[in-house]
């Protein structure tokens, strides 16, 4: 950003927005589909979210209102504000109330849409490493995805069957998923699976990988760690979702879920794939035999 737009910017960011000089917009970053990614520029005009016709940024979601929120231009930058909707508007999901201020970077979440707000002189830069992080990371609860997952468990099986290492995993999957869609709605399963994310992203070492496979399932990659220490682990994190209940929209629910663990030390060569079917094999078993458990 050159020294006059800067200036500009701190006098009156409705004047940068009016001369041209200043860009924001929003990058559609869930749910997964051929609009990921899609840019939608913000200008001197108020835009509106929703499945109607008349929608600047029509959104064809049955979690979505008609006319779901309102992003306006002022003299601070924009704000975004919810338009009476079914399900709310949440900015880094915290729920709005009245006129909400938008931030760089923010999180504005719209039933189960959400979009990463940019905004600055240095936007095109930012927009493609936005589009970089979602190959690598996942939309909805901000931790990695499978891709990543798959390229570190790559390096890291390859690492054991050369040095003859311990490399543990565990595969982890909520117990009766499908009833707390079918009971509370899928944004509170949305909910469920962030609230989860958010629990477990902080028991990680800063070595170790911690990823959403796919749905409902999660995975672990503990780097030189031994079926003993795995199995630990995986004991603690199936305790710290069990003991701690979920509160989403004034109802309280308990979440359980159910752990396999897989450990190699490298002697018998083998691929990504035949360790993760060791621990999805070792996952079944624990749901087939009670769930709420780890088989290892």
């Amino acid at each position: 950003m050159t020294e006059k737009v800067a200036e500009t910017w701190i006098t009156s960011p409705m004047k940068a927005l009016n001369q041209g000089t200043l860009e924001a917009c929003l990058v559609h970053i869930y749910p997964r589909g051929p609009a990921m990614g899609k840019r939608y520029p913000l200008g001197t005009n108020s835009v509106e979210l929703g499945r109607s016709e008349g929608c600047q940024i029509r959104i064809q979601d049955n979690s979505v209102s008609r006319k779901h929120a309102k992003i306006t231009p002022n003299e601070d930058g924009y704000t975004v504000e919810d338009q009476q909707s079914t399900n709310g508007t949440f900015v880094n999901d915290a729920l709005t109330k009245g006129a909400h201020p938008l931030n760089d970077g923010d999180y504005v979440r719209v039933g189960n849409c959400i979009y990463r707000y940019l905004t600055g002189g240095n936007i095109e830069s930012e927009y493609h490493e936005e589009i970089y992080r979602l190959t690598i990371i996942d939309g909805l609860t901000q931790i990695n995805n499978q891709r990543f997952l798959m390229d570190f468990l790559d390096r890291e099986v390859a690492r054991s069957n050369r040095h003859h290492r311990p490399l543990s995993l565990l595969m982890l999957d909520l117990d009766k998923f499908k009833a707390i869609n079918d009971d509370h709605g899928h944004l509170c399963g949305d909910y469920v699976l962030r609230e989860l994310s958010e629990r477990m992203r902080h028991t990680v070492r800063r070595e170790d990988l911690f990823a959403r496979y796919g749905g409902e399932e999660f995975a672990f990659v503990l780097v030189e760690t031994l079926q003993p220490q795995a199995i630990e682990v995986a004991e603690r994190i199936r305790k710290t979702v069990a003991e701690k209940p979920f509160t989403y929209d004034s109802q309280t629910f308990h979440i359980t879920v159910s752990v396999g663990v897989a450990t190699t030390h490298g002697e018998k060569p083998l691929t990504s794939a035949e360790f993760i079917k060791m621990g999805d094999d070792n996952l079944y078993t624990a749901k087939r035999t009670g769930r709420n458990k780890v088989v290892a």
